[in-house]
């Protein structure tokens, strides 16, 4: 079992400052694996609404849940989202001190109503597959190639792996999507996240799906929507900077998890992922979301002027902005498209993130980092900022 401290800290210190915690995820990501081992040295009364059991408890949901207290936790909320309703009036009776603890497979449609129905009530904890803080640096590749679904990772072999990753894909597809009340398709949408998948790492161009699909640019935009609500799919915001250049303004597409983007690429290990023409983007997205996880910025971007110039990833740090690239290159060199970032964003520094083992200088503002140490770059934003120049 992969210990996950970070996500524990989250949750503990969610659940201690509001009366309800939504933790929200993909399925399988470890979502009921983690909230098992938070509640077990707390007494949790849990229920699992997927069971006919549970759910005949909460035939009278307001009097069974009003007679416990301490941590109370409902998994899969989403099979009787009108449970919402009930837990504002619960939290709400005065001198209550019951927490409650609920998980869900992420929708758009979970998270509004929620939002909507608790508002100043509930905060959200989101979680995601395993990452390299959990996994250990030497399981670099193995993490890249497979991505960081628990089941997919942990597999005895690649062909196990591969196997629950396509058993995946046709659950989400046939089983989860029609729960969000979309009435595609599975074949068409796969079709759909298979071509995303090809534009991995590049900017959305929805009149060039949509002729491909055949359908309006207003109905690839919903799927790219629900793919991105589900935690399928990143889109990653363009920074439109001040300056006398033409930017690009379209966002970046990333499949998130990089074990889907491979099996949904036919591409079964390592081996095959180096001689396949997507090997660059697809090191891109996985860095980028290790990235992400570590630095945990309250926004992100990336920068691209027509001009050829850009920026992968642009996040600001006390009120500073500081610039990450991302290249599959064993000994990266400084380029004229990074000077150009460096100089027209007026960053205070900028790492190019590279598949190495050290650290080392580029240039004035410019250093290359490892991904095996990216935990460790928060540690260095403080140092990279002007005062410390």
């Amino acid at each position: 079992m992969i210990v996950r401290p970070r996500a524990t800290a989250e949750l503990a210190a969610a659940v201690r400052r509001s009366p309800v915690t939504a933790l929200l995820g993909p399925r399988q990501c470890g979502k009921t694996t983690l909230a098992r081992a938070f509640a077990a040295s707390r007494r949790a009364v849990r229920f699992d609404l997927e069971s006919e059991v549970d759910r005949h408890r909460l035939e009278n949901p307001e009097m069974t849940l009003g007679a416990l207290s301490g941590l109370v936790v409902l998994d899969e909320i989403q099979a009787m989202p009108g449970l919402f309703g009930v837990l504002r009036v619960l939290v709400d009776r005065p001198g209550s001190r019951t927490r409650f603890l609920v998980l869900g497979s992420a929708s758009p449609t979970l998270v509004r109503g929620a939002s909507e129905t608790l508002a100043g009530r509930v905060e959200f904890v989101k979680l995601t597959g395993f990452d390299l803080a959990e996994t250990g640096p030497r399981s670099l590749d193995r993490l890249w190639v497979r991505g960081g679904f628990p089941r997919s990772f942990l597999a005895r072999t690649n062909a196990d792996s591969v196997a629950w990753r396509e058993g995946f894909i046709q659950t989400f597809l046939q089983r989860d999507i029609p729960q969000l009340g979309i009435t595609l398709a599975a074949p068409t949408l796969r079709r759909f996240w298979t071509m995303l998948a090809h534009y991995h790492g590049h900017t959305w161009n929805g009149s060039v799906l949509s002729r491909s699909m055949g359908v309006s640019d207003k109905t690839v935009r919903a799927w790219l929507d629900t793919l991105t609500g589900t935690f399928m799919v990143r889109q990653l915001r363009p920074w439109f900077a001040n300056v006398a250049k033409r930017q690009v303004k379209a966002p970046k597409i990333y499949l998130r998890d990089s074990g889907l983007l491979h099996a949904l690429l036919s591409i079964p290990d390592r081996e095959t992922l180096f001689g396949h023409p997507a090997v660059a983007a697809s090191w891109e997205g996985f860095a980028l979301e290790q990235a992400l996880r570590a630095l945990r910025p309250s926004e992100a971007y990336y920068w691209a002027t027509h001009n050829g110039a850009e920026l992968d990833l642009l996040f600001m740090h006390r009120g500073q902005r500081f610039g990450l690239e991302f290249k599959l290159n064993e000994a990266p060199r400084a380029t004229r498209s990074m000077r150009v970032a460096l100089a027209d964003l007026d960053l205070a520094h900028l790492w190019v993130v590279y598949p190495g083992q050290v650290p080392f200088t580029m240039g004035p503002r410019l250093s290359a980092w490892p991904l095996v140490a990216i935990a460790e770059l928060p540690g260095n934003l403080g140092s990279r900022s002007r005062s410390g120049r």
